[in-house]
């Protein structure tokens, strides 16, 4: 049975706004550093022969928090059939944490290399014949320390690149890489803005977040498809930092379904009118 409570206005498409139109395009066509780590003419600054010997390790945890961590989450997760590594990350605090027999390679993602959680989790986890690869800014900070008295590989995060942000630079490419994916067959920017549905389609959405979230703060993301729980948690972070600011945006909330329609759906359904909802599933 519909409810009353569902608003199918809100199912309408929103008029084009031109003024943000002009200001998404100007965005993607300006010279910006930030975007051009999407491109595929950005450069990854590791050696390809350490990476070759970096990928003989069958074992690899990634080791960060937040951006650090999200965005090669979420490729594992969705490309975890199409690789033979085993890939196992630690993007929080667990006091049940502890060393085991295997063998592992640890890469460790700090931007500031002094993020307190992750160097807690490494020194719980660090064996002295695991391998270790850090992923830091080109700074005296905790992390850049530990990896020179281990004698370990260093690899610089670039300054102008922000964590959330970041999964198409080093800091996901290089699990990609190790997971043994091609790097340039994610950086697909330059393709996509010479395509004209995906520049209209992005201009639409962008102005339909704008038109549904007006004097609304929570976002529901009904998720049909389990593959993109690590995905979504990537996006929820990256729409709750870059919009949660001065006093506006919106809280990102993952629902996944069709499980939440048996806990949450009364409260989606005849709850207070302060939220919108994305339907999330993935086409195979």
């Amino acid at each position: 049975m519909l409810s009353k409570n569902i608003l199918f206005k809100n199912f309408k498409k929103a008029k084009v706004s031109k003024k943000i139109s002009l200001n998404l395009k100007k965005l993607l066509f300006k010279k910006n550093q930030i975007l051009f780590s999407l491109s595929n003419e950005y450069k990854d600054k590791y050696n390809i022969k350490k990476i070759k010997k970096l990928k003989r390790n069958i074992n690899t945890r990634v080791i960060g928090m937040g951006g650090s961590i999200l965005g090669s989450k979420a490729i594992y997760s969705f490309l975890r059939t199409l690789t033979s590594k085993n890939f196992s990350f630690f993007d929080n605090l667990d006091s049940n944490l502890k060393p085991d027999k295997k063998k592992y390679l640890n890469l460790v993602i700090s931007k500031s290399g002094n993020t307190l959680e992750t160097i807690s989790n490494f020194n719980i986890l660090f064996k002295k014949k695991d391998e270790n690869c850090f992923l830091t800014e080109n700074k005296k900070n905790e992390l850049f320390l530990l990896a020179e008295k281990l004698k370990s590989d260093v690899i610089h995060h670039n300054n102008f690149i922000g964590g959330r942000y970041s999964v198409l630079s080093e800091v996901g490419m290089l699990p990609a890489e190790l997971m043994g994916f091609n790097p340039k067959k994610f950086r697909q920017l330059n393709n996509l803005i010479k395509n004209k549905k995906f520049i209209n389609s992005l201009v639409a959405n962008v102005n339909s977040i704008i038109s549904l979230s007006k004097n609304k703060f929570n976002s529901i993301i009904l998720n049909y498809d389990p593959k993109s729980e690590d995905f979504l948690e990537w996006y929820k972070q990256l729409a709750a930092e870059s919009l949660g600011k001065k006093n506006k945006g919106f809280l990102p909330v993952i629902s996944n379904m069709p499980k939440d329609n048996h806990s949450v759906m009364q409260f989606y359904l005849d709850g207070p009118k302060k939220k919108f909802f994305h339907i999330f599933f993935f086409k195979r």
